[in-house]
């Protein structure tokens, strides 16, 4: 008879927990934006005009991971995108370099840092991906291989760029060790007819770093990471921070603990923070995709946007941020 009181008793506390556990996802399920496959959403305005082109591959049933590769090409070869590609922001020394990374359903991936002269990054570490046993080629090594691959060469520093790196010169900033973020990464993430996920992240970097500064963009886990049975996440901001806690995976792990997309975001957004006095002067974000459509971003400062695309058209959504509620 204990036995069985006992029994009752915990059927009885399992039952209430159940219930509040229930209530709480019913509640936190208001705030999930969801969308049906496929899907692709990128990081600030000029994810816009990138989602279109993934859009075209995805709507024909292509695949998550060249839908994501044709999609950022698109600000890489755009010179007003100063952040990426040609006419990015030149480093210190007046060179422009290159960090990108990607990364399909199947956990492959491709990466290049410190690449120079070639325009598509994103198009190279696909070929690392897929031609080659490694993951990550950097520097002159990654520019012999885009050559052997057939990218051609030409000079990525526009006029305009270049009159801006002089006259950050002429300011005296030279001196000064590039500590804040200032630039906007593109970051993309997709989900297909099939159900499949996939990633891609390429950057111009920090304008002004130090020669031979790479930053997350091109480090899985860090700039990017997808888990197709999950989901997958990108970031944008200074980039040195998402090393150190090796962010995207972060994102990433933390939903499949159940957290939302954007609630994962958060917390990603909420530990960095916390390991910073001066965490106010920073500017981190995340982006994140999970394998039912849902998605979500979080930052610290106002400002941060990020573009979706499905089958109801496309938008640019602000990011929540750590601080808008901050006195």
């Amino acid at each position: 008879m204990a036995n069985r009181r006992d029994f009752l008793k915990l059927s009885a506390i399992g039952s209430a927990l159940g219930l509040v556990f229930s209530t709480s996802n019913s509640v936190s399920a208001k705030n999930i934006k969801k969308s049906q496959k496929p899907i692709v959403v990128s990081t600030w305005q000029h994810g816009l005009a990138a989602n279109e082109a993934a859009w075209q591959v995805l709507a024909n049933n292509g695949r998550a991971i060249d839908a994501v590769e044709t999609g950022v090409r698109i600000p890489e070869a755009d010179p007003k995108v100063r952040t990426v590609g040609l006419g990015g922001y030149p480093d210190s020394s007046g060179k422009v370099t290159l960090d990108a990374c990607i990364m399909d359903e199947y956990m492959n991936c491709g990466s290049v840092a410190y690449l120079q002269n070639i325009k598509h990054p994103i198009s190279v570490a696909r070929k690392v991906m897929d031609d080659t046993p490694h993951v990550m080629l950097v520097g002159e090594g990654a520019q012999q291989f885009a050559k052997q691959q057939g990218f051609i060469e030409e000079n990525l520093l526009t006029e305009e760029s270049k009159l801006d790196w002089q006259n950050w010169l002429k300011s005296g900033q030279a001196k000064k060790l590039i500590n804040i973020e200032n630039h906007d990464t593109i970051g993309m993430l997709a989900l297909d007819n099939e159900g499949n996920l996939s990633g891609a992240c390429t950057t111009s970097g920090a304008a002004y770093k130090l020669p031979g500064r790479v930053g997350d963009s091109p480090i899985i886990g860090a700039g990017l990471y997808v888990d197709n049975e999950v989901g997958a996440a990108t970031a944008t901001g200074m980039g040195e921070l998402m090393m150190k806690t090796v962010g995207c995976h972060l994102v990433v792990e933390l939903m499949r603990q159940g957290a939302s997309p954007q609630e994962a975001c958060r917390q990603a957004v909420q530990r960095i923070a916390n390991k910073l006095d001066d965490f106010e002067q920073f500017q981190v974000g995340f982006l994140a995709l999970n394998k039912q459509g849902e998605y979500g971003a979080f930052c610290i400062q106002s400002g941060f946007n990020y573009a979706v695309r499905d089958v109801q058209g496309e938008q640019l959504i602000d990011a929540k941020n750590l601080l808008e509620n901050k006195a």
